[in-house]
């Protein structure tokens, strides 16, 4: 995996698999900045090192790892090595994992993996395969190979998380500011208004903001609007309306932090998941005046840099 090659990636869901995610990427200068995800992660690097940067440490995923993540874990994540790193992603949703736990398991309640990165060749190939099948059209395959993969991760690293529930007034103090900042998200108080309508001080809920959620109340509030912007994007809103409706600026101001936390551009996105029900573009790639509409789109670069275009043929950085 050369330094010179460009970046891309993929963002997409197969429409006979509904509540699975699939991301195939190739990053070099791409970071993604801290973030937590409703559902699981499971990750597998086919080339270079990830890093992957959790509450409590670091982990460097190379080829042969398999990376889990558990719901609402936050974590960044970035290139361990110059030449980057490329990868297969599965981001099944909760519901999906539990059934799946509920069938083949004796675990209750929420399930989840106390071990982040494990050296499991077969696991990260099996996660591969379901990313093949799917792109091949596959839906038997790829769901097999899912429920076998996740069933066997369950069997071999799982567990029951336990039930979270607030103690501190502070801890109730985040989990009320949480439900301010969801609810008024378009247009949220500042700190100051913040703290003051929950009776506590700035400094008070911003530490115990970031205890109980893994990032400061901005950071918290950026990664809401891009999952409902998401949302949003899944039945068909034009970005700039997501933009709007979820208290972004405007339409740059969500590509760049859409972006940064998704992995591709919300337009580029938005592309994938409407033609994921298109069984003939699993079957060729569209034409468009005469020459194939590229299966991929380039990555993006750091969020240091200008605004990433959303364009059908791969998007570049203009600098």
């Amino acid at each position: 995996m050369g330094k010179g090659e460009d970046e891309w990636a993929r963002y997409w869901q197969h429409e006979q698999l509904p509540g699975i995610d699939l991301l195939r990427a190739r990053y070099v200068r791409h970071s993604f900045p801290r973030h937590s995800h409703e559902g699981y992660v499971f990750g597998a690097v086919s080339g270079g090192v990830e890093d992957v940067v959790l509450p409590d440490r670091t982990v460097h995923a190379a080829p042969g790892s398999l990376v889990m993540i558990n719901p609402e874990v936050p974590h960044s994540a970035h290139a361990g090595v110059p030449e980057g790193w490329a990868y297969h992603t599965l981001y099944p949703a909760a519901e999906v994992v539990a059934e799946i736990a509920a069938e083949t398991s004796a675990l209750r309640g929420t399930v989840g993996f106390a071990e982040v990165d494990v050296t499991d060749p077969q696991g990260a190939r099996m996660i591969r395969e379901v990313h093949r099948a799917a792109e091949e059209g596959n839906a038997l395959a790829a769901d097999s190979v899912l429920r076998i993969l996740v069933a066997r991760l369950l069997s071999r690293y799982g567990g029951s998380l336990p039930a979270r529930t607030p103690r501190s007034a502070g801890c109730r103090d985040a989990v009320r500011a949480r439900d301010v900042l969801e609810t008024r998200m378009a247009a949220p108080p500042s700190l100051e208004e913040l703290a003051a309508e929950l009776g506590t001080s700035p400094f008070a809920l911003l530490r115990a903001f970031k205890r109980e959620y893994g990032m400061p109340p901005h950071s918290w509030l950026t990664n809401a609007r891009v999952r409902r912007a998401r949302t949003l994007l899944d039945i068909g809103t034009a970005p700039a309306d997501a933009a709007a409706a979820v208290g972004f600026t405007d339409q740059p101001h969500l590509n760049r932090h859409f972006t940064r936390i998704v992995g591709v551009p919300p337009g580029a996105y938005q592309r994938e998941r409407g033609e994921s029900t298109e069984h003939a573009r699993r079957e060729q790639p569209r034409e468009r005046g005469g020459a194939p509409e590229p299966r991929y789109a380039a990555a993006p670069r750091r969020a240091a840099r200008k605004n990433v275009q959303d364009r059908a043929e791969p998007f570049t950085v203009r600098s």
